[in-house]
C-alpha cells in the first residue's frame, strides 16, 4: 500500500507539470521553462547536499558521461515540453510509454544485453501501441507526435546511461549534475527570446521546477516499496488522468486509440519487466545452488 501512497505523488507530479508547462506555453519558451527547472534542481539538490553535510556527493569521477547524458536528457525535455503545447495531453503521455521500448533497443545495442523472444514480443507490442496512436496514415495524423517519440527516444539514451552512472554515483550526484550542465546549456538557448514571467507565471514555474524532482523521487521511492511490474502497471493511471484534465481544463476530447494503445505498450512493457524477474530470480537460485 505504500507503493500506492508514492505512485500517487508521482501522478501528480507529472500531471501539475503538464498543466504548467501549458500553462506557460503561450509567452514562456521551452528553453526558458528548462532555465527555471534546472535552477530550482540545483537550489534544491545543493541545499540537501549541503544541509547534510555530504559535499563529497558533488564530486564525480565520470565528467564525460555525465554531459553527455544531459545533454540527451536537455533535448528530450525540449521535446516533450514542445509536444505539451502541440498535442493533447494524453497523447504526450501515452508516447512516452514508448521509453522502456527505445530503453530496451539501445541497451541490447550499447550494453550487449540479450534480445530474447519476450523483450521482441514486447517491442512489437510497443510500435503497434504506436500505430495505433498516432495513425500515421491518416488525415488527422500530427507531425509533432514525432516530437515527442523523439523525447522518449532521448529519455531512452538518458536512461541507459544513468544506468552506467548508478553503478559508481549516487542518485543525489546525478541529479546536482543534471541541474548544474543543463542551467548554462537552457539559459544560451534562452538568451534570445527571454520573457520575463509575470503574475501567475512565477508560480507555474514555480510548479514545473519542484515537480519535476518530485516526480522522480516518488517513483524512486515507490520501486523500493514494490516490484517493477507494479509500479509500471500504477504508472499507467498517468493515462486516464491526463486524459481527464485535459478534457476539464482544455477542452480536449478522450481518444479511444490514445487509450487503447497506450494499454497495449504497459501490457507489453508489464511483461518485459515480469520475464526480467524471473531471469534474475533463476540466476540467483543457479548461483546458490552451486
Amino acid at each position: 500500500m505504500t507503493a500506492v501512497y508514492w505512485m500517487i505523488g508521482t501522478l501528480l507530479s507529472f500531471s501539475l507539470m503538464a498543466i504548467g508547462v501549458r500553462e506557460l506555453g503561450d509567452r514562456i519558451s521551452p528553453f526558458e521553462m528548462l532555465f527555471f527547472r534546472s535552477l530550482i534542481g540545483l537550489a534544491v539538490v545543493s541545499s540537501v547536499v549541503l544541509y547534510n553535510r555530504q559535499q563529497s556527493l558533488l564530486k564525480t569521477g565520470r565528467v564525460p558521461l555525465q554531459i553527455g547524458r544531459n545533454l540527451i536528457n536537455f533535448l528530450g525535455q525540449y521535446c516533450w515540453f514542445v509536444g505539451i503545447t502541440l498535442l493533447p495531453l494524453a497523447e504526450v503521455f501515452a508516447l512516452e510509454f514508448t521509453v522502456p521500448l527505445w530503453t530496451l533497443m539501445i541497451a541490447c545495442v550499447f550494453l550487449g544485453e540479450q534480445l530474447t523472444k519476450v523483450k521482441v514480443a514486447s517491442l512489437g507490442m510497443g510500435l503497434l501501441g504506436v500505430m495505433i496512436i498516432i495513425q500515421p496514415t491518416a488525415a488527422v495524423f500530427n507531425p509533432a507526435s514525432l516530437i515527442v517519440l523523439l523525447a522518449a527516444v532521448s529519455f531512452a539514451a538518458s536512461y541507459v546511461a544513468t544506468k552506467s552512472l548508478s553503478l559508481t554515483e549516487f542518485p543525489l550526484t546525478i541529479l546536482f549534475y543534471m541541474s548544474l550542465i543543463q542551467l548554462p546549456v537552457s539559459l544560451v538557448f534562452t538568451l534570445s527570446d527571454w520573457q520575463m514571467p509575470q503574475g501567475a507565471e512565477w508560480l507555474y514555474l514555480l510548479i514545473v521546477g519542484f515537480t519535476g524532482l518530485s516526480a522522480h523521487f516518488c517513483i524512486a521511492k515507490a520501486m523500493q516499496h514494490a516490484d517493477a511490474s507494479v509500479v509500471v502497471t500504477l504508472d499507467f493511471l498517468r493515462l486516464p488522468l491526463i486524459a481527464v484534465v485535459g478534457m476539464l481544463f482544455y477542452g480536449e476530447a478522450i481518444e479511444v486509440a490514445v487509450l487503447l494503445g497506450g494499454l497495449i505498450m504497459v501490457a507489453g512493457n508489464i511483461i518485459n519487466v515480469r520475464a526480467s524477474k524471473k531471469r534474475i530470480k533463476a540466476s540467483t537460485k543457479a548461483v546458490t545452488s552451486h
